[in-house]
């Protein structure tokens, strides 16, 4: 009795196997197209003879990708502005000025973002003027700017 459900269980094993590969094995495809213009695909040949059936084997057709990624357009490289172009001459006919000036914009850049109440030289006037929050805020993105354009990024 127990070899027979040994038997049986090994039975319905391969069967369930054999089932399940099946639809792996399908080889054949055929396509063509019917006086109407429509594309027929199947895994029968057409009823009618059609002229310009096809063939096609599972095995080498190869699997459609799922999803898409849209197309992105390049664009030209975006044109200098006159302060890239005067700081690029810059850096490339003096190397030390180029350096000294982004060292100079490191220091007032740490200058101007520590301290809040600060005093800056008014044009021909030796009193030193207290700083607004706004001339602060454009010193710093100024300086910001000369760090961009002098300090080399390695």
């Amino acid at each position: 009795m127990l070899k027979k459900a040994k038997v049986s269980a090994t039975f319905l094993r391969i069967a369930c196997l054999m089932l399940l590969t099946q639809p792996v094995l399908a080889g054949v495809i055929y396509t063509w197209v019917d006086e109407n213009g429509v594309t027929h695909y199947s895994q029968q040949p057409p009823e009618q003879e059609q002229p310009k059936t096809q063939q096609l084997y599972s095995e080498d057709i190869e699997p459609g990708k799922i999803g898409y990624i849209a197309p992105v357009k390049k664009d030209a490289p975006p044109e200098m502005s006159e302060s890239e172009k005067s700081a690029a001459l810059i850096k490339e006919k003096d190397a030390k000025q180029a350096e000294a000036i982004c060292e100079n914009a490191k220091h007032n850049l740490d200058v101007l973002t520590t301290h809040t109440k600060l005093t800056r030289q008014a044009d021909g006037n030796k009193e030193p003027v207290a700083m607004t929050e706004e001339e602060r805020q454009a010193a710093i993105s100024e300086n910001q700017q000369r760090i961009k354009l002098f300090c080399d990024k390695k």
